[in-house]
């Protein structure tokens, strides 16, 4: 079996750390793991099959050799690399923002639109966590009738801002157990036992550039150029898992049976209709794993040829790390 090289920029992160897990329990044929990080982080250690790897400091010579690069990093080192690695002749999976709405870079949900994969120059760009998370629960309705708009309302967990929202929501926690003064530092306002209706930023139409991503990647990824969507996103005192309520308009009617039917049927999908006596998964269910589960499918009460629905997937897994793995194993397969 061929094995491959593959470097991890931004090892350290709360990303770049689940995409070793995920490329170990994927079983990727790996010959060379080459873990980078910024020179504060070069010189330690991550764990990788059972052996200590080097982290090494990233530099535009690191790439040589590569065959994939998977990227943790955020817009601006994304930018500040990619030429280099496409210059090494590595393939580039990039977790940023920075080329998704690159028409010359593939945007890909594997399960959904993988084999735009192959037409990459270089560069393939993950979508945003919402994005994936939504468009793998309603890509079985949209095989049925094409989806002409959506009404989303996403509860994105902590983990969405990275480690240190992990450590902020844990530390207002603990504060408030103790009756002491809670901290802030990540969020723009305290998290625990609050939730807050922004994320992002002012996108200019009073819409932020968190909840325009819905509509423009769900274009890319479905190739549906005239789908229309109306997001809210907002943060909850959630550790991990992001959940989304949507509703959406088909271009012909689909039947809640049709739309179980369809959402059962579509990889990387579990439909929820009684699991521990409930028709809607949660947060804790999906976390640590890559499927998307979706429950409460159910008619529209405004629109004849409207559905509404739930579902909830793991941000860091399937909504970064373990997409971006996925589309590795799909370009050596």
């Amino acid at each position: 079996m061929k094995k491959y090289n593959v470097a991890i920029l931004g090892a350290t992160g709360a990303v770049g750390q689940e995409m070793l897990k995920v490329l170990e329990e994927y079983n990727v044929p790996v010959d060379k793991l080459l873990p980078l990080a910024s020179a504060k982080s070069a010189g330690g250690y991550v764990r990788f099959h059972g052996e200590d790897v080097l982290i090494e400091e990233a530099k535009e010579e690191s790439f040589a050799g590569m065959d994939f690069v998977l990227g943790a990093v955020k817009n601006a080192q994304s930018k500040a690399f990619a030429p280099a690695i496409v210059k090494s002749g590595a393939v580039y999976i990039d977790n940023s923002s920075a080329f998704r709405l690159d028409p010359n870079v593939p945007l890909i949900v594997p399960e959904i639109n993988g084999e735009d994969a192959f037409k990459n120059n270089g560069i393939i760009s993950n979508p945003n966590c919402s994005s994936i998370i939504t468009m793998m629960a309603i890509a079985g309705i949209q095989k049925l009738s094409p989806i002409k708009s959506m009404i989303a309302c996403t509860y994105q967990a902590v983990s969405g801002a990275g480690v240190g929202g992990l450590m902020e929501l844990e530390n207002q926690m603990k504060a408030l157990a103790k009756g002491e003064k809670v901290e802030r530092k990540v969020f723009a306002h305290q998290i625990a036992a609050n939730v807050i209706p922004y994320i992002g930023d002012d996108y200019g139409n009073l819409y932020t550039d968190e909840e325009m991503k819905m509509q423009n990647e769900g274009r890319r990824i479905l190739h549906n150029a005239d789908l229309k969507v109306t997001c809210t996103c907002v943060r909850v005192p959630v550790m991990r898992s992001h959940s989304i309520a949507v509703t959406l308009r088909t271009e012909k009617k689909i039947s809640v049976e049709e739309a179980k039917a369809a959402v059962a049927a579509f990889p990387g999908v579990k439909l929820i209709e009684d699991y521990e006596g409930r028709c809607y998964p949660t947060p804790l269910d999906t976390s640590n794993q890559d499927l998307v589960w979706v429950g409460r499918i159910r008619e529209d009460l405004t629109d004849e040829n409207g559905l509404t629905l739930w579902c909830c997937g793991d941000q860091i897994r399937k909504g970064a790390a373990a997409n971006a793995v996925q589309i590795l194993v799909k370009m050596i397969k």
